[in-house]
């Protein structure tokens, strides 16, 4: 039985994706894994079943071999290793340590993260640092290429990314070709704009860092935001 065929409170995907993974039982996340069910039981009931079997104990399910999940009507080789592997990966990911995200501190942590991505371009790019409340980076991302001499950014488009992000601060780069550092009419404004823009949205701009090869423009140490 295909999970859109059921009945609307026992299809763990649509419930999944809008309510959200934490209104799941366990049940529902396993047939989320096994993806159908048999033809005489629902996913969510064969899943259901499974982890009555083992005491509703993740731990317990994980010891059980291909052949012991197989078992189960409706449980075939391909739903076996699928359920197996999920597990593994719930076991890898226990044993991995959090990796600790990139902390801003200064301008140069700024260079340093973005210069291997902008430093020797032909033409300008328009990059952001999303941050989190601790200056901990979120992500990075091109938002813009232009010309020679000249990269447009769109602030909608700049602060929807820092959205989706989750992000509390931003800051913003991009480079020179020409090597000259000094921030064009242009690279003042698009920096005043933002700035504002993210003060409505609560979203603080740090700093706009203009690259060149081997140095760079801190608009935050001039004293320019």
């Amino acid at each position: 039985m295909s999970l859109k065929f059921l009945a609307e409170d026992d299809r763990p995907r649509e419930k999944f994706l809008f309510k959200g993974k934490n209104a799941l039982s366990d049940a529902e996340l396993l047939a989320i894994i096994m993806g159908s069910g048999s033809r005489d039981e629902s996913a969510v009931e064969l899943a259901r079943k499974i982890l009555q079997s083992v005491e509703n104990n993740w731990h317990h399910l994980s010891r059980l071999q291909i052949a012991d999940l197989m078992k189960f009507k409706g449980i075939g080789e391909a739903k076996a290793i699928s359920i197996a592997a999920a597990l593994e990966i719930g076991r890898r990911r226990a044993a991995q340590e959090i990796p600790e995200r990139t902390q801003i501190k200064s301008s140069n942590d700024i260079f340093l993260l973005l210069s291997p991505f902008l430093s020797d371009l032909q033409t300008e790019e328009f990059w952001a640092i999303f941050l989190n409340q601790n200056n901990r980076v979120l992500g990075k991302s091109q938002l813009s290429s232009g010309g020679i001499n000249q990269s447009v950014v769109d602030v909608r488009i700049l602060f929807k990314a820092a959205i989706d992000q989750f992000a509390t601060a931003l800051v913003i780069a991009h480079n020179h070709p020409s090597g000259n550092l000094k921030p064009s009419t242009e690279d003042v404004k698009i920096t005043k704009q933002i700035a504002e823009a993210g003060k409505i949205l609560n979203i603080q701009l740090l700093d706009h860092v203009i690259i060149a090869q081997n140095s760079y423009f801190s608009f935050a140490d001039e004293s320019m935001l």
